[in-house]
């Protein structure tokens, strides 16, 4: 009998090791081909861009009108020098629509000061049903004819945008979080898409979010660009580029995009109306809507797509606290599950094409339960060697690999960055970002894997808080933003 029990025993442990190397490989092999068609894609991006006379259509008058959308919570800090950025944009036909969502500090104010504003007369169409709107604001400064804020009540991220969608004039908004700074000719560049596709009816455009931390930044613009003082930073810095360079940038490929960071991105006004604007119910409404409108397009059978810019058009400022990470990730993983399992009816389902069968799938996978996969693998890994039947040779041989393809994984991203865009040009900024990498699978990793294992937790409890993580500002001097956090504030039911 102990002869069965040891051979069962053994069968399970060759059958966990075999099961550990061949979804290790998958893994890597999935991450290479979407690494692969970065490469090409980005490519063609630069081949297309050498033909494309930007200054020309920058002058011209026919440039399709976006407004700029940016909701704010708390942001009495940084809010009148975030406005000031968005308005010295490079583009002739476009306006800044700040949502003060119910704001408790001095946002509101400190806007009315600094931009000279005063109550203006505007039927606000209820297009899609949001919180009450209490004001309209417009400046008696001609300088500031492009700027709209608006007072509301209270409703959530969400709600905000919604209002924005409603008060917008223009054929396309750009949905942007208020304490991003964008580049120059970030709408220039987010526009080309909607303009040069003839074939298809673009719906949609993300771009390329860069950490800000550690930058030489004066009146909302980056005048140097610096590795972050802070490690933490640091690895965020490199999980960007991956996220963006070797991850979103394939995607588009083959057209099978299902996020547009909600820092910045560009849609079609109409469409998003349509589908009745941002849901609710998410703390991941960028990827709800995305998914909504996709849906929507093939559902009608039309002709779609979902672009994305490979140049590093916006400048966030991440988390330095491993208390603020916490915060962040856990609503990233919330905002996932919620937006998978709204739309569970497109797994494997044939009628949404490539979304159903490619695209939702490995977001479920490997962003949703690949984490769990992990975590799993590691709690199975230490109970074998706590009874001494670890295959020690076999274990360090997997750590090894792994170990390897993740600093391999980010010194590609490193380097098409250097080869393309080249924003470090200082070496010792790059010997940074390659000294995280190295130490980033020990420390920055495992980490993000508890992260997402509290937000599975948060989720089946109902945890519904949006996690607004505490910010130092874009100036010189740090500055400890004590505001509450967004989704932690007394919300008014939605009517």
């Amino acid at each position: 009998m102990s002869g069965n029990i040891s051979e069962f025993i053994r069968i399970i442990i060759s059958t966990f090791e075999t099961g550990i190397f061949f979804y290790a490989v998958f893994v890597m092999l999935s991450y290479l081909t979407v690494s692969i068609l970065s490469i090409a894609t980005i490519r063609t991006y630069f081949k297309r861009k050498s033909f494309t006379d930007t200054d020309s259509l920058l002058r011209s008058n026919i440039a399709p009108g976006i407004s700029v959308l940016a909701p704010a919570y708390n942001e009495g800090e940084t809010v009148v020098e975030n406005v000031r950025s968005l308005l010295a944009l490079k583009y002739p036909n476009f306006n800044v629509i700040v949502i003060n969502d119910g704001s408790t500090d001095d946002t509101l104010q400190k806007c009315i000061e600094a931009f000279d504003l005063q109550a203006d007369y505007f039927a606000v169409r209820q297009t899609v049903k949001t919180q009450k709107v209490k004001a309209v604001y417009r400046s008696r400064n001609r300088s500031f004819n492009r700027l709209i804020v608006v007072d509301k009540v209270n409703g959530g991220k969400a709600d905000a945008l919604n209002v924005g969608l409603n008060i917008s004039e223009m054929p396309y908004v750009t949905c942007i979080d208020v304490d991003c700074i964008l580049t120059e000719d970030a709408l220039l560049k987010l526009t080309k898409p909607f303009v040069d596709e003839t074939d298809k009816k673009v719906i949609a455009s993300g771009g390329v979010v860069r950490v800000a931390n550690g930058c030489e930044i004066q009146d909302g613009k980056i005048l140097g660009v610096r590795a972050p003082k802070k490690m933490i930073a640091r690895y965020q810095a490199m999980e960007y580029l991956r996220t963006f360079l070797l991850g979103r940038v394939g995607w588009t490929y083959f057209d099978g995009m299902m996020l547009i960071s909600g820092a910045i991105g560009i849609f079609d006004r109409e469409l998003a109306l349509k589908v009745k604007g941002y849901d609710e119910r998410t703390v991941g409404e960028d990827m709800e809507i995305v998914i909504r409108m996709r849906k929507y397009m093939m559902r009608k059978k039309l002709a779609y797509k979902v672009s994305f810019v490979p140049d590093p058009l916006c400048w966030t400022e991440v988390p330095e606290s491993w208390k603020s990470l916490a915060k962040q990730r856990n609503r990233w993983t919330r905002g996932t599950i919620e937006t998978l399992r709204m739309h569970k009816d497109i797994l494997f389902n044939p009628r949404y094409k490539r979304m159903g069968l490619l695209s939702y799938p490995y977001w479920v996978i490997f962003e949703w339960l690949a984490p769990l996969f992990e975590i799993f693998g590691i709690v199975i890994t230490f109970y074998l060697a706590l009874f001494g039947v670890l295959n020690i040779p076999y274990f360090l041989a997997m750590i090894f690999l792994v170990y390897s393809f993740s600093v391999t994984y980010s010194m590609i991203a490193l380097l098409i960055e250097e080869l393309t865009f080249y924003q470090y040009h200082r070496l010792r900024d790059i010997l940074k970002l390659f000294a995280a990498a190295l130490t980033e699978p020990f420390v920055f990793h495992p980490y993000i894997l508890y992260c997402a294992l509290r937000g599975n937790y948060d989720f089946l409890v109902g945890k519904k808080t949006w996690e607004k993580f505490e910010r130092k500002g874009f100036t010189a001097e740090a500055r400890q933003v004590n505001a509450p956090e967004y989704g932690n504030q007394k919300r008014v039911q939605t009517r």
